[in-house]
């Protein structure tokens, strides 16, 4: 299966990551954001003009998700951070409420930072970590809590990427870029992740697989970083179809729109040729034929 990718913002971001579409559990979230990780900013944008606002929020933007009560939860350079909902006199409705640091969780000495993460059913909101220098094994995975702690869930990590649930929340689907490996864990509430095995592996020429999203029907798309496309796989492992992009950093993907039927996918401009690849940085859409899962919050 061969689907189109349609651009609908300019190039926007220097390192476009970390897609969420919610409207359902507040007012202010507004949608579709993402991240321009390396400019510590996020981003919300109108799929229907393609504009964009931006708000700076430190200097490193990771990964983001919705919080339950209202408000956002951010995954910063070496840590979270909360953002209470937005007041009803806020012009922009985008990161405007009052914002607390949890506070690093390791020395800036050590030269890492956090890349990309999700909830799970139970409420916690996870990010990974990498080293700048993409040093192997210097990355671990780490879980916030809704009481606001936090525990290692995985270490020996080189670059932290796509992690989302089944529909059914008892599998996760992981990805340590320089593997070339999309993992499965098994997910109760009890034990947390555990389990751990390969479901596939994208072959060489194929590009190094990124983030992720899982649809409705428990299938997986994943992004592919130098490959230019978002490849859906079966839940056993099987490629059953291929989103083509005009450009070869493809990075996440998010289902969006009113009925979840849209899979909005970030590009990043690094390492890329801007003169062979214009549009690198956009964000794209594509008519997905299926519907992805509503985005799981955070409860803290």
């Amino acid at each position: 299966m061969s689907i189109d990718s349609e651009q609908i913002t300019d190039p926007v971001a220097f390192h476009g990551e970390g897609p969420v579409w919610s409207t359902a559990w507040c007012a202010d979230w507004g949608g579709l954001r993402c991240v321009d990780l390396l400019a510590g900013d996020v981003l919300a944008v109108d799929p229907t003009t393609g504009a964009v606002r931006r708000d700076h929020v430190g200097a490193v933007a990771a990964a983001l998700r919705p919080r339950r009560t209202g408000g956002t939860v951010i995954a910063l350079e070496r840590g979270f951070m909360l953002v209470d909902p937005a007041g009803p006199d806020d012009p922009t409705g985008l990161i405007s409420g009052t914002r607390r640091y949890l506070g690093d969780l390791w020395d800036v000495a050590a030269e890492v930072r956090m890349n990309e993460g999700g909830c799970d059913p139970d409420g916690h909101f996870y990010c990974g970590s990498m080293a700048y220098a993409e040093t192997t094994g210097a990355g671990s995975l780490y879980r916030l809590s809704p009481d606001g702690t936090v525990s290692v869930e995985l270490t020996d990590v080189t670059i932290s990427n796509g992690l989302a649930w089944s529909p059914d929340g008892a599998q996760a689907y992981y990805v340590d870029s320089p593997t070339a490996r999309v993992d499965v864990f098994d997910y109760d509430t009890e034990r947390g992740l555990h389990g751990r095995r390969t479901l596939l592996t994208v072959p060489d020429g194929s590009g190094v697989p990124d983030g992720l999203t899982v649809d409705a029907d428990g299938y997986l798309w994943v992004a592919l970083w130098g490959g230019g496309a978002v490849h859906r796989y079966s839940p056993a492992g099987r490629l059953d179809g291929i989103v083509a992009l005009p450009v070869p950093r493809v990075t996440a993907c998010a289902f969006g729109g009113d009925r979840l039927d849209t899979l909005y996918i970030t590009t990043s401009q690094r390492h890329t040729d801007l003169t062979r690849y214009p549009a690198a940085g956009a964000v794209f859409a594509a008519a997905a034929g299926v519907r992805g899962q509503p985005v799981l919050p955070f409860l803290g």
